[in-house]
């Protein structure tokens, strides 16, 4: 008999109990695992990267955002310029929509410090960019602060943009959202109009036009007079669309809306815009196989990487897209039905991977564990339901399809081979994963099976919720087993894809870092990582 088991020191540790000597770094998840606690700021990040208005496995929205509120209200006092900088990263395109940014910028200007004010005042219209921003702003500000000195100085201003035309378009785009009207705007905020052509602009939002005049007062009222002369014209909106250079909301609420009517729209249509009605499109005749002057159009927009990065399109905005227009009309709002044309889902397969923020080959190793236990399958962050393990597979293949020297594999309780490669769809990517959803979560399995095959990555990433609580070890230990027996300078990256505060990443660990997902430019940091440059 030998007391040898209890005597030598333990290199592993069941992931329902803290780390011997760690304790007061971790943190008990929602599964009931303990994982390491992350700061403030990592949480903020990945709040206004991913949100919190939508449930996941683990948590209710109302949970998360409370949560989320917290965190907004501890930063804000530690440092309000960080965290309006963090903010406009956010809102820059970065995360899924503007929406956490917005939710973000209210609390900003709750701050009671001159500091919190001020950086409330500097960002807010690199926040508030367009008429529907600006309406979601106000209804979060009236449920949540209502309406002060600081807030009416940035409405005040946002209606007095010098750039009369530009501010003409909103108001006639966006003409009432969120149980607010420009009307309302303007009556709540006492603007005075700075110069003759808004204080035609603000006539018009407030009476409207009794009697249409001759022509437009101003240029930069331009759209306006053709929105008034299609109301009484509606049978001439062919004519409207073309002079006037009316977007689809300016126009099919008061003309008629053929197929002659959406060419007119699609020759103009902005890439947002067109991402969202494809189906429509499509539906109307507009988009057919047949058609090949306006599929190049369409592989024109979204086929360049710089349209998409003006547009500020974000790769989960093109998944949806995808996703819905594979369906035919299935999903999403639409009550429209089509026959989805295959070069248009040949053209959104590589929109989605132009989205993404790439560097060269680096010529690295890497191995991808793509979660796909079964907290990843329930996750939704859009009104089509993608999941967590959807946008994982998608991300992963991203950041594979940038490299030669890769395997994608995925973790639950064991680690499967997904059959997934570089040359397939993303598509077909998220089919071969999402078949797999099984069981609880070890992230360690993926270290196992490496040290097993002695597979030699130079990085190992991980794309999860980080609930890992069904191992024997912390994927901490096991990674430090792995690098003991297989590569001692391997490198690990985590892809966080929901807004806990928990973290698989040994904050003592200088080779292990923790990402926000959701990101656009998170391929483009892990080649850096992988070589050597962070």
């Amino acid at each position: 008999m030998s007391y040898k088991f209890y005597t030598q020191k333990k290199t592993q540790t069941p992931q329902s109990q803290p780390i011997p000597g760690r304790a007061t770094e971790m943190i008990q998840g929602r599964s009931s695992g303990w994982m390491f606690k992350i700061d403030l700021w990592n949480v903020l990040r990945r709040c206004l990267l991913i949100g919190t208005a939508q449930s996941t496995y683990y948590a209710g929205k109302h949970e998360l955002t409370d949560e989320f509120t917290e965190v907004l209200r501890e930063a804000i006092v530690l440092n309000p310029n960080r965290i309006a900088t963090e903010i406009v990263y956010a809102s820059d395109g970065r995360a899924i929509n503007n929406s956490a940014p917005l939710f973000a910028l209210v609390l900003l200007s709750m701050g009671e410090t001159p500091q919190a004010k001020a950086a409330f005042h500097r960002i807010f219209p690199k926040v508030v960019r367009t008429g529907s921003h600006f309406y979601e702003w106000l209804s979060y500000t009236k449920a949540m602060r209502g309406f002060g000195k600081i807030v009416r100085e940035v409405g005040k201003s946002w209606l007095s943009n010098r750039d009369v035309k530009a501010l003409a378009y909103q108001l006639l785009k966006y003409q009432q959202r969120q149980g607010f009207s420009h009307r309302d705007a303007l009556r709540l905020f006492h603007v005075k109009p700075p110069t003759e052509d808004h204080n035609q602009l603000f006539q018009w939002v407030i009476q409207g036009w009794d009697h249409l005049p001759d022509e437009a007062p101003s240029g930069a009222l331009t759209q306006i007079w053709w929105y008034e002369w299609l109301k009484r014209n509606p049978e001439k909106t062919h004519e409207a669309i073309a002079q006037g250079r009316l977007t689809h909301e300016m126009a099919a609420p008061v003309g008629r809306m053929d197929k002659r009517a959406w060419q007119l729209l699609f020759n103009d249509m902005p890439i947002g815009a067109l991402l969202r009605n494809l189906g429509s499109l499509t539906q109307l005749g507009v988009l057919s196989t047949d058609n090949r002057h306006n599929l190049k159009r369409v592989a024109d927009v979204l086929n360049s990487a710089e349209h998409l990065r003006k547009g500020r399109i974000h790769p989960i905005d093109i998944l949806k897209a995808l996703k819905t227009y594979q369906s035919g009309g299935q999903l999403g709002r639409s009550q429209k039905t089509w026959q989805p044309v295959p070069r248009i889902v040949d053209i959104l397969e590589q929109a989605l991977e132009l989205s993404f923020d790439v560097l060269p080959p680096t010529g690295k190793v890497f191995l991808h564990a793509i979660d796909v236990s079964g907290s990843m399958s329930y996750y939704s962050v859009s009104s089509i339901g993608l999941t967590c393990c959807e946008i994982a597979t998608t991300m992963a293949l991203a950041t594979a399809k940038a490299e030669q020297n890769y395997v994608i594999r995925g973790f639950a309780t064991e680690f499967r081979d997904l059959k997934i490669t570089k040359r397939d769809s993303f598509s077909r990517a998220i089919a071969k994963a999402s078949n797999q959803n099984f069981g609880g979560t070890d992230a360690s399995v993926a270290y196992d099976w490496a040290i097993k095959h002695k597979f030699k990555a130079d990085v190992l990433c991980f794309w999860t919720d980080c609930e890992s609580w069904a191992g024997r070890k912390h994927p901490s230990q096991a990674l430090a087993e792995y690098r003991r027996k297989v590569n001692p300078q391997a490198k690990a990256v985590y892809v966080t894809l929901a807004p806990y505060n928990i973290s698989l990443v040994d904050p003592q660990d200088s080779k292990s870092w923790d990402i926000a997902g959701f990101d656009p430019g998170t391929p483009r940091l892990i080649q850096m990582i992988a070589a050597g440059e962070l």
